[in-house]
């Protein structure tokens, strides 16, 4: 793969590290934070160089890299006269790593002179640091094709999804099944240490048949533990189904568990768990 010069916006829990990947993949790669500090403490990390607004960020850069927390901090990063539209050069390709609406991918894409894709990834925390990152992806097939090798230096799994907003609509699937397997999982945890089983062991031999997951092989065991310091927030997670449920509005859909385990979420929340683990869920179980 060609070494490109790269812009990443936004160097929170995940972009931290995927920028990183970048860097250590030999892509020129200069960095943008709201908090300078942590620019420069990527830069001591990784090499590379930071800038002080978006605009300057992107200025030069072959494709530009996003990921910040909601759709009113992605236009502040894209829009205007210091956003990232503002220093693209032609034909850059705008790469937004975001979990945001399926509306605010449509607008920026709508308002782009360069080619976007709106390209939100899962995986958490974990993925991001170890480069295993599944994306999904929408927009021009022609710049998928230029962003996706370079997308692979922290990423498993890149998958055209379709046009523009696409890539979002398919993120919200996932958060989607995610909210339901957790509450599957927590209850189902919660039904055997109230029936005196050993919860390891539970877990242990039922993963291996037809009710194993992701969730239950990587957090069933942290959440018997009462472990919940890592990996994805609720406070996230509360932002993502919010944007689903406001999106199954507008389409049809009916998603009467996303609803129900939302409003758990919320009890997590106000138990002091905004911070937690999404494997939290647990938690309802034992405040009595």
């Amino acid at each position: 793969m060609s070494q490109s010069k790269v812009a990443f916006i936004g160097l929170g829990v995940m972009g931290y590290p995927m920028a990183g990947h970048l860097a250590k993949a030999g892509h020129e790669t200069r960095v943008y934070n709201r908090t300078t500090g942590k620019a420069e403490q990527w830069c001591a990390e990784y090499g590379g160089s930071f800038a002080t607004t978006p605009r300057e960020a992107a200025d030069g850069a072959d494709f530009v890299f996003m990921c910040v927390g909601n759709d009113d901090d992605l236009r502040s990063v894209v829009f205007g006269a210091d956003g990232a539209l503002a220093g693209c050069k032609p034909g850059a390709v705008l790469v937004d790593h975001t979990t945001a609406s399926a509306d605010v991918a449509r607008e920026i894409g709508e308002r782009a002179e360069v080619s976007f894709l709106d390209a939100p990834v899962s995986g958490g925390q974990a993925g991001a640091e170890n480069g295993v990152l599944t994306v999904m992806v929408g927009g021009d097939s022609a710049a998928f094709d230029a962003a996706r090798p370079v997308i692979l230096s922290y990423a498993r799994a890149c998958e055209l999804m379709g046009a523009v907003g696409a890539g979002q609509l398919t993120k919200m699937v996932n958060q989607i099944c995610i909210a339901g397997l957790v509450q599957g999982l927590s209850e189902g945890l919660n039904f055997a240490e109230r029936a005196g089983l050993d919860g390891h062991k539970v877990v242990d031999v039922i993963s291996k048949g037809a009710a194993g997951s992701w969730q239950m092989e990587n957090r069933g065991g942290t959440m018997l533990d009462d472990q919940f310091d890592f990996g994805f927030a609720v406070d996230w997670m509360r932002k993502d189904l919010a944007i689903c449920l406001a999106e199954a509005q507008k389409n049809g859909a009916e998603l009467p568990i996303t609803r129900i385990v939302n409003d758990y979420y919320g009890e997590v929340q106000e138990m002091g768990g905004g911070r937690w683990d999404t494997s939290s869920l647990i938690r309802r179980f034992r405040r009595s």
